[in-house]
């Protein structure tokens, strides 16, 4: 078994893959060229399309991509087509996203649409699945599965580089042995952006509608890369530096990452011990408290025993549950309140509080199959570390590297393990799209989105990529998190509506207030202190299911 370090990056994939895994199977649909719908789920419709495996040559092989969607209710004359989604990753279920939150999406962008999600080719319900094993056990053994984030650190301990290094060297070739039918090579961005043009003209259209966050932000550039002149509507948020991700190098990712870290303690002094009682008197003393408290458990972890869980509060764990924070700052469960709320407690020596915000239930052995998906890990090292440019990397080089990356984060100790991760895997298709992004013109203008702060894809990266997209236009959020979706705005979502429906641009410059709190007071949690409408409190609910359901079936691509 990998190291107690190797608890790898899956977010929760459970409840919606619950509810996904036990109303339909997918393998009663057959794949074909065109788009045969069936009833799934409740209310939704399900197909899978056969697409070329090898598009250089379309006659070897094929891959099947999984599809639901929530069709239009609107009159046939006011049909606008399908708009494609992509919740990130690389390896996040677009299904699972659309099943759990479709209605939600209607409610964001209006009846006229197909609201649609599509599992990219590898990953979930498409095939073929991304494997390095022969059975679940032997990945339960090797990989074991996580509801939650635990990045391994390289400043775990003196040879964490050097242990995560022969790891992920592991992983890298039970790639190579199980790939016999060299398959995994044409598990890429290039060939899902192709994949994604497909889907579109299946549906009858010529153009995509496509909104993708994070990892969804690569394949939107790449898209919009590859065919200019095929873009109907194409919004990407959370938007990553695409020459970092192209060279395995996430340290640009990280430029806001510590101010993040900063917004709690400023946010927390501001509050007051009542609502963070991790209070001090100043945000320098709140993180001279942090400091202090990361130092002890690392010396002095904390056993937590819990009814349907139980494991160790430690230096790994406490880096893990702030940095999840810093993902999700205004969500009731992980966000900036129970992150106070908890290091008070941690701080008293009682852990459970911290525990609770990212635990994960017991292993138990099953003996039917589980309902969630076991492979969103293999997905996301495949096509993640496929794309880029092979990484050759000495543990030597790997430590310099994550070293160099404190210098613009406190946290490139975590970030940091992507390119280690990377090192390891040796499966790379001669050919494939390496950026760099851009189009001197595209059939229609881009729309990005990036958040004053983000901590795990900087606002830099949807101003470098706009830049290399002519007439695209940066819609900012103000707020702190990982991509739009952490707090509802009436004012981004206005912006998202007007820019499917007729194609208005926000004005260069916008900046979005949002209507949420990092710390709510007794005065109330909407930004513009007044009671919304019955339509603005519809979409104000329909942006927290998104952003709630997004927390729990994404895998972050922050490794």
């Amino acid at each position: 078994m990998l190291s107690s370090a190797f608890q790898f990056v899956l977010i929760s994939v459970y409840l919606t893959s619950t509810l996904a895994a036990s109303n339909f199977d997918w393998q009663t649909l057959t794949a074909d060229t065109t788009l045969n719908w069936k009833p799934c789920y409740s209310g939704f419709q399900c197909s899978r399309l056969q697409v070329p495996l090898d598009y250089s040559a379309p006659k070897s092989g094929s891959a099947s991509i999984a599809i639901v969607r929530l069709p239009s209710t609107a009159p046939r004359t006011e049909y606008r087509g399908p708009i494609l989604f992509n919740p990130g990753g690389p390896g996040g279920s677009g299904v699972d996203a659309i099943v759990a939150a479709g209605a939600a999406f209607a409610t964001m962008f209006g009846p006229e649409f197909d609201i649609v999600g599509f599992d990219p080719r590898g990953v979930s319900y498409s095939t073929p699945q991304i494997s390095f094993f022969k059975t679940d056990v032997e990945r339960r053994f090797l990989i074991p599965f996580k509801e939650i984030v635990i990045y391994p650190s390289l400043n775990a301990s003196s040879n964490a580089v050097s242990k995560t290094f022969g790891d992920f060297g592991l992983l890298g070739q039970l790639a190579l042995q199980s790939d016999t039918d060299h398959y995994l090579q044409h598990m890429s961005t290039d060939n899902i952006a192709r994949d994604m043009l497909r889907i579109t003209q299946a549906f009858g259209f010529e153009k995509v509608q496509y909104w993708g966050i994070s990892y969804g932000s690569v394949l939107g550039a790449t898209f919009a890369t590859l065919f200019p002149d095929k873009i109907g509507r194409l919004m990407i948020d959370g938007v990553e530096d695409m020459d970092s991700y192209y060279t395995a190098n996430v340290t640009n990712l990280t430029i806001d990452v510590d101010a993040s870290l900063q917004a709690f303690f400023d946010g927390c002094k501001k509050a007051g011990r009542d609502i963070c009682p991790f209070y001090a008197p100043s945000p320098s003393e709140i993180a001279a408290k942090l400091e202090a408290l990361t130092t002890s458990v690392k010396e002095q972890p904390l056993p937590v025993v819990m009814p349907d869980s139980h494991g160790i509060v430690d230096f790994l764990f406490l880096r893990n549950a702030i940095l999840y924070s810093l993902f999700s700052p205004y969500d009731p469960v992980v966000g900036f309140v129970s992150l106070g709320q908890s290091l008070a407690a941690l701080a008293e020596g009682n852990a459970t509080a911290l525990y609770a915000m990212i635990a994960e239930p017991s292993f138990e052995c099953q003996v039917s199959p589980p309902s969630f998906h076991l492979n969103n890990f293999e997905a996301y090292m495949a096509i993640a570390c496929g794309d880029p440019e092979p990484v050759n990397d000495t543990v030597a080089q790997l430590e310099e590297f994550w070293l160099n990356g404190t210098r613009v984060s406190q946290f490139s100790d975590l970030f940091s393990v992507t390119r280690v991760l990377c090192a390891g895997y040796k499966i790379h298709r001669q050919g494939r799209f390496q950026g760099p992004v851009g189009a001197k013109n595209t059939s229609f203008p881009l729309l990005l989105v990036g958040n004053t702060l983000d901590s795990a894809t900087a606002r830099a990266g949807a101003l470098k990529t706009s830049k290399a997209f002519p007439g695209s236009v940066v819609l900012t959020q103000d707020s702190v998190g990982h991509t739009s979706t952490v707090a509802p705005s009436l004012c981004t979502y206005g912006h998202f509506r007007a820019y499917f429906m007729n194609g208005t641009l926000p004005a260069p410059g916008t900046v979005c207030p949002v209507d949420a709190e990092l710390f709510p007071s007794a005065s109330g949690n909407i930004t513009s202190r007044r009671l919304p409408s019955i339509e603005e409190k519809g979409l104000l609910d329909a942006g927290r299911e998104i952003s709630s359901v997004l927390r729990r079936v994404v895998p972050r691509r922050a490794l």
